[in-house]
């Protein structure tokens, strides 16, 4: 299947040292320079490096020929993409052992060829919290309780199933479990087929995705099956640390500039303002900055539940010396308020960050102390976005931090105002576009050095020929919101219409046209023996979402099953079949950042002021152009060199060449 194949090296371990997002960058580098010069020499690459976030502050272009040439490497001799990561790898070495061992590269990534060790603790926690939520699962009850002492959790996490109830559970509705594939032995087709829906689903509540492939998850490698059971157990403890759903943490701050700054955290410092809030309140002296070094000694949890829970109180457990002995004493308040599960007292003594973290949010989650102050929460309901602009901000935010920036974005309208964030997804949008020698990295006192920042995002917003008249940075940096989802549907849009371009080689350079895409799905569906088509993207007959589903069922017969496909002409028919059509789309490898509201509601106002399209026209171009990737198949040679370019695999590694002779 087209959609599990992504940049392949003949290597396994030059592959292994990459991620997708790193080899799709560092191709598009060598690619763009090969079609300027006809080929790439050894010569060629110290200005190449030297452009690369991980070497410009670093290295010179001299400084890096220097290395090269103190490696004998020949100047003058062709070099090819494995010659070109090789020589990228060499001097990423030399960068590690210059900064004492650090490894310095453009994705907070990890290599496979490290070791990596098993918090025992932590699964133990994971899989109490499985065992608790998902006891009465209709399917998997059968499998539960999971023994921690053993690679239970590994085993059954094989299938796929698990971690997609896990996500629905995490954030309701985000998997429509009809289009799981719960059968008691899967084939590797459907095994293959849970994993891609599990990361899609995953990178769309949140969660960083870009170094976990569905084989990694077929082989149930422990630390990226912890590592993204801890992400996505994280997002439900902290699911309600949000003014919207959480108004009353408005009495954290005092005036509307500060509501603002709040809006702006992350839900874990959220936390942590929240649980000093209350020790202040309590009279504990000291400041918790951490859920580590913190709070190893027990006292900030003892003064925290004896101002949420007095009843509860323990007396005398500050007079105790013995930290582990005071931690049990936390725990067995704690444990009357339900909020035991997810450590122990080594747990707390030791200093788990991550378990202390889910301990705190569950004790926010069960009595959070905070009053409904009828002053401010007015104040609180005036910050917040109306709903179209907030499902917009949710979409931008997930798709900017699905592309593995190494700033993550909590809330796109604050968190871009520095410019910085934005600088760096045009640079993993339109690489080499940024000059990071004029940019300024956050925290930033001054002010005019974010309207520098963000004067740069428009200037090359400009030259991607962005439609961006009367617009200046400084809109930017005052989190004008139209302006700003403006710019980032265009920076979408760009995206993935080069991706598009440079997939389908027989469109010789043109720019891929609306039309285009319109046509190609129309085709798809014809040719599939379907009587469906679309007349464009504000057609209001897609809110039925048959159209979506006959071109899902155009690009893999089997991936539809229609008995359960409704009409869609009422409006809960049309939402049945819109949210099957996104978890379908999902399991066949697309990444999307939609609701089904998104798909039902055809022809709604413009979203924003710069040519929007309405959403079912976003999920047609972003999404089913990972399918037969708009290009055509290998058969009519629209594939460039023979070889499978995919838009967003969903895996690092995917089962390979034998699910990629499916479309052959």
């Amino acid at each position: 299947m087209a959609g599990f194949v992504g940049v392949l090296v003949s290597d396994p371990w030059l592959q292994s040292q990459f991620t997708q997002v790193e080899l799709r960058t560092l191709k598009s580098r060598f690619i763009s320079k090969k079609n300027e010069a006809g080929r790439v020499t050894a010569g060629d690459l110290p200005p190449i490096f030297a452009k690369l976030k991980a070497f410009s502050e670093m290295f010179t272009e001299d400084e890096i020929k220097a290395n090269m040439q103190e490696s004998n490497t020949i100047m003058e001799d062709e070099v090819d993409f494995e010659a070109f990561l090789r020589a990228f790898l060499d001097l990423q070495a030399r960068a590690t052992t210059i900064s004492g061992g650090s490894k310095s590269s453009f994705l907070k990534a990890t290599s496979t060829t490290f070791q990596h060790t098993i918090n025992v603790s932590e699964k133990s926690s994971y899989v109490a919290h499985i065992n608790s939520y998902l006891a009465e699962d209709p399917f998997l009850k059968d499998f539960l309780p999971i023994d921690p002492s053993t690679n239970a959790l590994f085993d059954l996490v094989k299938d796929g199933v698990l971690l997609c109830k896990l996500i629905n559970i995490a954030v309701p509705g985000t998997i429509d479990e009809r289009a799981i594939n719960t059968k008691r032995v899967l084939n590797p087709w459907e095994r293959n087929e849970n994993h891609t829906l599990c990361l899609n689903s995953a990178k769309a509540v949140g969660c960083t995705v870009v170094n976990i492939g569905t084989q990694d998850l077929v082989e149930a490698r422990p630390h990226l099956v912890l590592g993204l059971i801890s992400q996505i157990i994280k997002i439900q403890l902290l699911a309600d640390l949000d003014l919207k759903k959480t108004p009353q943490l408005v009495e954290l701050v005092d005036d509307s500039k500060d509501v603002e700054e709040l809006m702006g955290l992350p839900p874990e410092k959220i936390l942590l303002k929240w649980m000093n809030f209350h020790l202040k309140k309590a009279g504990y002296e000291k400041q918790v900055t951490n859920f580590s070094s913190d709070v190893k000694d027990g006292e900030a949890y003892a003064y925290l539940l004896s101002a949420l829970a007095p009843e509860h109180a323990a007396p005398g457990i500050l007079d105790v010396k013995d930290p582990k002995q005071r931690a049990n004493m936390v725990l067995e308040q704690a444990e009357k308020l339900d909020c035991k599960r997810y450590l122990t007292a080594n747990d707390i003594v030791e200093g788990s960050p991550n378990l202390n973290l889910a301990f705190v949010a569950q004790i926010f989650q069960h009595r959070n102390g905070l009053s409904v102050d009828s002053k401010k929460i007015p104040i609180a309901e005036m910050m917040t976005d109306d709903t179209q602009t907030s499902r917009e901000e949710l979409c931008f935010r997930l798709w900017m931090n699905s592309l593995g920036t190494a700033t993550y974005i909590n809330h796109v309208f604050e968190d871009v105002r520095t410019g910085w964030v934005l600088l760096e997804v045009l640079d993993k949008t339109a690489p080499g576009s940024v000059n990071w020698k004029h940019a300024t990295k956050p925290p930033i006192k001054m002010p005019f050095r974010k309207v520098e920042n963000c004067n740069q995002v428009i200037k090359i917003g400009k030259e991607l020929k962005f439609s961006l008249v009367n617009v200046a940075g400084n809109d930017i940096v005052q989190g004008n919101k139209k302006l700003i989802l403006a710019f980032l549907w265009q920076l979408m849009r760009f995206t993935m219409l080069q991706l598009l371009k440079n997939l389908r080689s027989h469109a010789q350079g043109k720019e891929i046209t609306d039309s285009d895409i319109l046509n190609w799905a129309n085709n798809k569906v014809k040719k599939a023996g379907r009587t469906s088509q679309m007349e464009s993207f504000k057609d209001k007959n897609l809110s039925s979402g048959i159209f979506f589903l006959e071109l899902l069922s155009a690009v893999e017969s089997r991936v539809v099953n229609w008995s359960l496909v409704t009409k869609g002409e009422t409006d809960e028919e049309k939402k049945l079949n819109a949210t099957y059509i996104i978890s379908v789309a999902r399991k066949l490898g697309c990444s999307i950042f939609l609701l089904p509201e998104d798909i039902i509601e055809v022809g709604h106002s413009e979203l924003f002021s710069m040519s929007t399209p309405p959403s079912p026209g976003v999920l047609l171009r972003y999404n089913y152009s990972n399918f037969d990737v708009f290009a055509g198949k290998p058969e009519d040679d629209s594939y460039p060199n023979g070889k499978h370019h995919v838009l967003e695999p969903a895996a690092r590694r995917g089962i390979g060449d034998c699910l990629s002779r499916r479309f052959c």
